[in-house]
């Protein structure tokens, strides 16, 4: 199928440069590259008994193939500042062997830019993008499918299931992330393998007084959910296709009840710490105060810095078996609308998909490569560790709903930590607040959650669903609202229908940056939402 696509690739080509030849007189029919020579078959043996008559000689070097004349096209790429350097080293091979100009350009909020660019014929060919976000683009029609030929098998699985929609590819993976999980190695010489034994080597730990908790916690939701699975726990199940079911929730699973309930009780006993500041967590974990962090990639640097002996390994199992985190993986898109379909598809397969690209981009990002080849052989130990925890990894579910999430998992899990409900009842109230939220309850709210909202009357923070902190609609068709709040420093951005889905920061961008706002004494601060810009202003006083 590759060759059928390569040949008819070059045949377009050729019939461009044709076109082109006609139409300005003076310009000659590119000839098509030379083809590489059949492979030189070996020459039959000589018995044992025959001595040979003369010297074998050397079958000469294959001359190189010509290069392709300059076609006139050109194929453009967005990136950002960290791969734009590594794709436009390919510009020169490229156009060497395709006769097609390579335009490689730096640009931010690229899906923004991609969502509105690409439908008017104005979009780059090629573009890169986290695979939860290539969801709502292959809903919206943007993304043209991918086929990666015999190179597929050279790519970790799950990597490319999390580009994988209504059981086609939309994505060509470069990188992922994950979790993994930390262990003190001057603590705890061998890892446990299951969490029972996990709370057993602790609890003797805690007991000869080496360490203050048998556990670092460091999050409600993301960085808890290798436990939460390990006991049968889930977001959302799959339909029939393979596709996310956002109709099966597992936030009151019996699986997920059970791990929050394992939560409740090993806070009630002094086993972990009721508090789950991410900062703290690494902090105890950091100066051997506990034996055992859940953490990715993006707390490497601070974790070697701390100078503790650590290892990774994958997760202990419980009684669903063992446990596993969400992956988020980073892949090259198609555009859709894009007139050289064809020809982008050529480029990723044939130039990106190589062991030294893809290595280079490794070393770039900082994050265990989706090509198996380049981490096999990975240099960073720890990197290579991460990518083998992330093997069973869950794609992060890339349907707007779980943008719904969020905030009341981690309301859920943490009314449990603090006794104030048990792990049934709060995990229940979690799951129907999350299937009204879905079920379009809070359509229309617009709402500035953040770090004030507790201050403000809200049950918690970052709650996008807070009625108390919903703005209110002006005749000017502005959105607004005061509220009194005590002195300090703040961060907030704009959510949409009581959900993280849509969701806008700083310069009104899609995900954006946190606002920012300090109050000096305790005073009044005013949001003021303009959904033409989806530019948030905030006046305190």
């Amino acid at each position: 199928m590759k060759h059928n696509k390569l040949y008819l690739l070059l045949i377009v080509l050729l019939m461009s440069a044709m076109l082109l030849a006609a139409c300005g007189g003076g310009t000659t029919t590119p000839e098509p590259a030379a083809p590489e020579p059949a492979a030189q078959q070996p020459a039959p043996e000589q018995p044992a008994t025959q001595e040979p008559t003369a010297e074998p000689t050397t079958a000469p070097a294959p001359e190189p193939a010509a290069p392709v004349e300059d076609t006139g096209a050109r194929l453009v790429i967005w990136a950002d500042d960290t791969r734009s350097a590594i794709l436009s080293e390919l510009a020169a091979d490229f156009k060497a062997q395709y006769g097609v100009t390579l335009v490689v350009e730096e640009v931010a909020n690229i899906r923004d830019q991609f969502t509105i660019a690409a439908p008017a014929g104005e979009g780059p060919d090629i573009t890169l993008v986290p695979h939860d976000q290539a969801g709502s683009m292959v809903a919206s029609g943007l993304l043209a499918p991918i086929d990666l030929g015999p190179k597929a098998s050279l790519f970790e699985p799950k990597a490319l299931e999390a580009f994988t929609f209504d059981g086609e590819l939309y994505g060509m993976p470069y990188a992922t992330e994950n979790l993994g999980f930390f262990y003190n190695t001057e603590l705890v010489p061998v890892p446990p393998k299951t969490w029972d034994e996990l709370y057993e080597i602790g609890k003797q730990l805690q007991a000869e007084g080496k360490v203050t908790y048998g556990l670092s916690v460091s999050g409600t939701t993301y960085d808890i959910y290798p436990l939460q699975t390990a006991f049968g726990g889930y977001i959302f199940g799959k339909d029939s296709a393979g596709n996310w079911n956002p109709n099966d929730l597992g936030l009151d699973s019996p699986g997920m009840i059970a791990a929050v309930q394992w939560l409740q009780d090993r806070v009630q006993e002094g086993f972990i710490s009721d508090s789950t500041d991410w900062d703290t967590a690494h902090v105890l974990f950091e100066t051997g105060e506990t034996p055992f962090i859940m953490a990715g990639p993006w707390a490497l640097e601070r974790i070697r810095k701390s100078g503790v002996p650590y290892a990774i390994t994958n997760f202990p199992a419980g009684p669903a078996g063992e446990g596993y985190p969400f992956s988020g993986v980073q892949g090259f898109i198609i555009n859709a609308f894009s007139k050289n379909v064809l020809l982008a598809e050529a480029f990723l397969t044939e130039f990106v998909a190589t062991e030294d690209v893809m290595r280079k981009l490794y070393i770039a990002g900082n994050r265990p490569s989706a090509f198996t080849p380049v981490l096999e052989t990975s240099e960073d130990a720890d990197l290579q560790a991460l990518g083998e925890a992330g093997a069973n990894a869950s794609p992060m579910p890339a349907i707007p709903e779980m943008g719904s999430v969020w905030g009341s998992w981690n309301d859920g899990v943490v009314l449990a930590m603090q006794n104030q409900q048990s792990a049934a009842e709060s995990m229940a109230n979690a799951a129907a607040q999350v299937r009204a939220i879905i079920g379009g309850a809070f359509s229309g709210m617009v709402n500035v959650p953040g770090s004030w909202q507790s201050a403000a009357g809200c049950p918690g923070d970052w709650q996008p669903d807070c009625t108390v902190t919903a703005l209110t609609k002006g005749a000017d068709g502005l959105y607004t609202g005061t509220f009194n709040i005590p002195a300090g420093d703040y961060e907030a951005k704009v959510a949409l229908d009581g959900s993280w889905a849509v969701n806008y920061g700083v310069d009104g961008v899609q995900d954006g940056d946190n606002y920012k706002f300090s109050l000096t004494a305790d005073g009044s601060v005013t949001f003021t939402y303009d959904p033409n810009t989806n530019i948030l202003t905030i006046e305190v006083k």
